[in-house]
Formats: C-alpha cells, sequence, structure tokens
C-alpha cells in the first residue's frame, strides 16, 4: 500500500475524522475510538489505546494469552504507561483487505476495553463460589439467600436502604442461575 492507498481506505472508513502527517502518519479520532497510522519502512503499524497500565495490571496474564490464540493479527502491547491494541504489516505485502481487517481487528479490541478479562475473573470467582456452595450441601436458593443476607448484614458491601442491593442481587442471582448447572457436582465433592 502507498500512503496514498491509505489516506483513501481511512477516508473513505472514518471521513473527516482523519488527519494526516505527511508523508508517514495518520491520526484518526472519533468518538469510540482513536486509532494511529504509522508508517516506518519496511513497517506499516496500526494501534488504538485500550486502558492505562495500571487498570489493566490484574489482567495482563490474560491479555498476554489472547494475543497467542484470540486476537488474530491484532496484539495487545505495553508502551508508556498505555495497554495498546497494534497490529503490524510489512508495508510492501499489505493489501487494502488487510488494512481494512486490521482496522476492524483494533476497533473490536478498543470497543472491549478490558471488560472481556474482567468478566472471565468474575466468572471464574463465581465458579469458585459456586463450588463452595455445593461442597457445604447447598442449592442455588440456599446461596442466593446467604448472599442476600451478607449484602443485608453488610459483609459485602454498605448499600443502605438504596435500591443498589436489590440490582446487586438480580446480577447475582443471573449469574448464579446461568453458571449453576455448568459446576459439575460430582467436582464440587472431591
Amino acid at each position: 500500500m502507498t500512503p496514498d492507498d491509505i489516506t483513501a481506505a481511512l477516508t473513505a472508513k472514518f471521513g473527516d475524522a482523519v488527519k494526516q502527517s505527511p508523508p508517514d502518519a495518520w491520526d484518526v479520532e472519533t468518538e469510540n475510538l482513536r486509532l494511529l497510522v504509522i508508517t516506518s519502512d519496511p513497517w506499516l503499524r496500526l494501534m488504538t489505546p485500550i486502558v492505562p497500565l495500571e487498570e489493566a495490571q490484574s489482567f495482563i496474564t490474560q491479555m498476554l494469552e489472547a494475543n497467542f490464540d484470540q486476537t488474530k493479527e491484532a496484539r495487545y502491547a505495553i508502551h508508556q504507561g498505555i495497554v495498546w491494541g497494534l497490529v503490524q504489516y510489512d508495508l510492501a505485502t499489505l493489501t487494502t483487505p488487510l488494512f481494512e481487517r486490521a482496522i476492524s481487528q483494533l476497533t473490536e479490541l478498543n470497543s472491549q476495553g478490558i471488560s472481556v478479562f474482567f468478566n472471565r475473573t468474575m466468572e471464574a470467582q463465581i465458579v469458585q463460589i459456586i463450588t463452595a456452595a455445593k461442597l457445604q450441601g447447598q442449592t442455588l436458593e440456599d446461596t442466593i439467600r446467604t448472599l442476600d443476607r451478607l449484602y443485608a448484614e453488610g459483609v459485602m458491601g454498605e448499600m443502605g436502604q438504596s435500591d443498589y442491593q436489590q440490582k446487586a442481587m438480580n446480577a447475582w442471582r443471573a449469574q448464579l442461575e446461568s453458571l449453576w448447572p455448568t459446576v459439575d457436582d460430582s467436582a464440587a465433592t472431591r
């Protein structure tokens, strides 16, 4: 791809949000995305900031694992205290479809942020709660009543009389109902 091809592809996708710094850099800023495109012979690098490193610290291992088998050509990278989504191509072999696919992958990483890793961590913790409850012979309803009591007593955080406790319990119920059948009772009794 030539610089003109890059400009044309970015402009077709993002319109006036594209700012070029000739001859080798482009900056795209929309309401939901910031995309930097830099050529440095022989490479083209596309990148988007995901989150400050300190917010992602708990998820770095998961991000590196995702690089291995989930992010396709895109990768998580760290630079200047920021976690970035990054795709790098040999400029001589880059085609417009590959360029557009890279933008799509980075847009997806950007929109997910770290929520996918947070959700996996929370799911693993809920599975541990279910395993412990099953080991104690509790039913799903027993477990929900225990959580409700813990919230009411302030053990799970002080919520006062607001509707936050009900929202929290609804979220717990949904997660527990979803994951309860997936936890093997026999594994819980070992």
